[in-house]
């Protein structure tokens, strides 16, 4: 059985895009937790993740002796060792396009995870209205993704960005989180994709396990000095 290793549920947004993935489609996995201390050099969280990905990052998936690192590589490859769960649309065009707005989650949209670190256990919407007011890259990053998303939406019929869940709904899932937490403003389209998007199994497993956590982790709270 394949090892996923991930950093805190709270706050690891990339953590949470494979294993959602591999929640949602029923993927038996391990899971193994490294709570984010620090990332220098001489870290517990970098002396533990270095023993199996030599970037030192999580998400990593151990399979079989083989580690594959990157959120975007472990779901690449999630994919082709199941192909028959469909992780990416099974039509050539869709899944060309399931493709490209994925790769634009894996290395875009800066300005919102600059100033809008996910944080699920959060509720911070006033933080969200200053950041909407004063930020115009926020605002262009979620003009952008409430377009995106809509857009698929109306094309493929629903619930799901194409359809059916997909390796799409689970990279974006980490931005439905922090829509929710800092209350940025939506079109109802976007906000019920939102709610559906919370309600999948996989995505509610991450977010209760994240709600018991109790970690607070300063580097990743920029806004609060404590947590509750």
């Amino acid at each position: 059985m394949p090892t996923l290793y991930i950093g805190n549920k709270n706050y690891s947004s990339w953590s949470m895009r494979p294993w959602v993935l591999l929640k949602q489609a029923g993927i038996p996995f391990e899971e193994r937790m490294v709570r984010f201390d620090a990332f220098e050099a001489d870290s517990r969280f970098k002396a533990e993740v270095l023993k199996v990905n030599p970037a030192g990052r999580v998400p990593v998936l151990v399979d079989q002796g083989l580690a594959v690192w990157d959120s975007l590589a472990i779901v690449e490859y999630v994919a082709e060792k199941f192909p028959e769960q469909a992780l990416w649309p099974r039509a050539v065009q869709a899944r060309a396009r399931a493709r490209s707005v994925v790769a634009e989650m894996h290395s875009g949209f800066s300005a919102l995870r600059t100033h809008c670190p996910m944080n699920i256990e959060a509720a911070l919407p006033h933080i969200g209205a200053l950041v909407w007011r004063d930020q115009a890259g926020v605002r262009a990053d979620i003009e952008r993704i409430s377009s995106m998303w809509t857009g698929l939406l109306e094309a493929h019929g629903g619930p799901m960005l194409f359809g059916e869940f997909s390796i799409a709904d689970a990279f974006f899932a980490p931005v439905c989180m922090r829509l929710r937490t800092y209350a940025l403003p939506v079109p109802a389209a976007v906000s019920d994709y939102i709610g559906r998007v919370c309600a999948l199994p996989g995505v509610k497993a991450w977010i209760d396990d994240a709600l018991q956590e109790h970690d607070f982790v300063a580097m990743d709270e920029p806004y609060r000095t404590s947590r509750g």
